[in-house]
């Protein structure tokens, strides 16, 4: 019996081991908040009209100033 206790221990403390070897090593999966600094994500895009910063600002310009009523219509 003492000697089926040592060979799991021995298993056991070589496994351990092993897997210790590898996470310093980087082949193991790390766990998160280690390793590569995460991409920067792009902005995300206008959805809408009233989300989208340039058409709001467009359409506050037109309404204070109101087009020309002798300019040419297109």
């Amino acid at each position: 019996m003492l000697k089926v206790m040592l060979v799991v221990l021995l298993f056991a403390a070589l496994t351990y081991g092993l897997i210790r070897v590898l996470e310093r090593r980087g082949i193991a999966k790390r766990p998160k908040g280690r390793g590569r600094a995460p991409r920067p994500q792009p902005r995300p895009r206008p959805v809408a009209p009233d989300d989208d910063p340039d058409f709001l600002r467009d359409l506050d310009r037109k309404k204070r100033q109101p087009p020309d009523p002798e300019a040419p219509l297109d």
